[in-house]
């Protein structure tokens, strides 16, 4: 398979196996754990909000370091930075200090680890094979996805959140040392039109983290109040998920790779309008909240590669892919950060929380139309062999 040739970024998707297992572990029980802490829901919603506008504020700062000593390094601090998130969410407690030291640590790592990895991943990858790749990586975290919920929830249950949290900072900060074995990419010091040619992906990132904010941030509050803030079950619920979407890791990038974007992007937009609705009508209702939450597991297999392809194929043809993505991320932490703080406001107001989930089918639409739009003037080529 041609696609695994590329050793870089074999090392590559071995790392963000690691990322993802503590991402499904400690990361996934973030919002459930504010909960049980005594945070409501909507200010669990608002302290999402400030992390992403925080990610917003600190992004452009990550360029001069990344001139002066490439993306390789800031990679591995940006991987530690964010595991130490963890620790700090063990003590938060209520609306506190603890909250907003909370706030400020996870901005500075996700900012560090996002901005600086979608620019190394879209320099290192092949534009040809690129939907394959994305789908091993899917499938990869798909597969640990099954692992992490599932020892998470017994170590909060059992050993508490000290034990629990601080095994996930362990294992996201152990997520460096694949990168170790992979090549520096360089920045130049300057990069005409970088910002034109992002604009796209831009407008793409910012549909995205708008469906974000009620399909993922708003629907983990809403299964684990379904769950009856049961740790376990919450745990149990995403390893199910897991499973699920573990079966169909490989099966879009393949139907992309040919030349088959535009279909990709009409089986991705429908499954998630499926799962949007399915998610909003099963509020309250445990075992419908379960089955939504399996068949939400599809839509990383269908969605994520339809949407990466586009974003890391415009961003290696770009002046810089660093600047690039500094802009995209930023058009995704708009539109996280607003739909977050909208959704929050609707709670606060006593809105149900249905109708939180259904604000993602705003960003949905945007983004259907504009990944159209890219696979119908720009396409993708032909796989040469597999």
């Amino acid at each position: 398979m041609a696609f695994f040739r590329n050793d870089t970024v074999n090392l590559l998707n071995l790392h963000y196996g690691i990322h993802a297992l503590a991402q499904s572990g400690g990361g996934a029980f973030f919002a459930a754990f504010l909960l049980r802490a005594g945070v409501s829901a909507p200010a669990v919603l608002a302290s999402l909000a400030a992390i992403i506008a925080g990610r917003f504020v600190i992004r452009p700062l990550v360029l001069a370091p990344a001139r002066r000593f490439g993306l390789k390094p800031l990679v591995i601090a940006g991987t530690v930075l964010t595991g130490l998130q963890y620790p700090v969410l063990a003590e938060v407690h209520r609306v506190g200090w603890e909250l907003f030291v909370l706030c400020a640590v996870s901005s500075l790592g996700d900012t560090v680890y996002w901005t600086c990895y979608h620019a190394y991943f879209a320099s290192l990858g092949d534009a040809e094979h690129r939907g394959h790749q994305l789908g091993a990586r899917e499938a990869i975290a798909a597969v640990v996805g099954i692992i992490g919920p599932l020892a998470a929830g017994w170590a909060l249950t059992t050993l508490g959140p000290q034990v629990a949290f601080g095994a996930t900072a362990i294992v996201q900060m152990l997520a460096a040392l694949p990168i170790l074995g992979t090549r520096n990419v360089g920045i130049v010091d300057t990069a005409l039109g970088a910002l034109r040619a992002a604009i796209p992906s831009l407008l793409m990132f910012m549909a995205d983290g708008w469906m974000v904010a009620g399909y993922y941030f708003v629907w983990q509050i809403a299964l684990f109040l379904s769950l009856g803030e049961s740790f376990a079950a919450y745990g149990g619920a995403m390893a199910l998920a897991a499973l699920v979407g573990a079966v169909s890791g490989l099966l879009l990038g393949r139907l992309i790779d040919a030349g088959h974007g535009g279909r990709a992007v009409w089986l991705a937009a429908g499954s998630l309008v499926f799962t949007i609705g399915l998610r909003a009508a099963s509020y309250g209702n445990p075992v419908l909240a379960v089955v939504a939450n399996a068949v939400g597991a599809l839509v990383p297999a269908l969605y994520v590669p339809t949407l990466m392809t586009a974003v890391y194929n415009q961003a290696k043809g770009s002046p810089c892919p660093l600047r690039f993505h500094i802009f995209t991320e930023g058009g995704w932490d708009a539109g996280a950060s607003s739909g977050c703080m909208i959704a929050a406001a609707l709670l606060w107001a006593g809105a149900p929380m249905s109708l939180c989930i259904l604000l993602s089918l705003i960003g949905t639409a945007a983004s259907f139309a504009l990944l159209r739009h890219y696979y119908s003037t720009v396409g993708v080529p032909e796989v040469q062999s597999l």
